[in-house]
């Protein structure tokens, strides 16, 4: 089972052995550690993955689920 764990002011934190980053053509990206980050704030050079950008360029975040929210598609 893959966990995902958001991390205040930072990357998406992946947990899980049996967890494949896949990019929107379908392309897989190797992952040879775990657990493994990635990016949310957009300036990572190593994106899916996060390089740590975030904590030179001051990123926020709305950290907190908002009540009453659904997963919906993308449009």
């Amino acid at each position: 089972m893959a966990t995902i764990k958001v991390l205040q002011n930072g990357p998406y934190c992946v947990t899980g052995d049996d967890v494949t980053a896949v990019d929107w053509n379908g392309a897989t990206y190797a992952v040879t550690k775990r657990p493994f980050y990635l990016c949310r704030c957009g300036g990572s050079t190593n994106k899916p993955f996060c390089d740590g950008t975030h904590s030179k360029t001051g990123f926020k975040a709305a950290e907190a689920a908002v009540p009453g929210s659904a997963d919906r598609p993308a449009k």
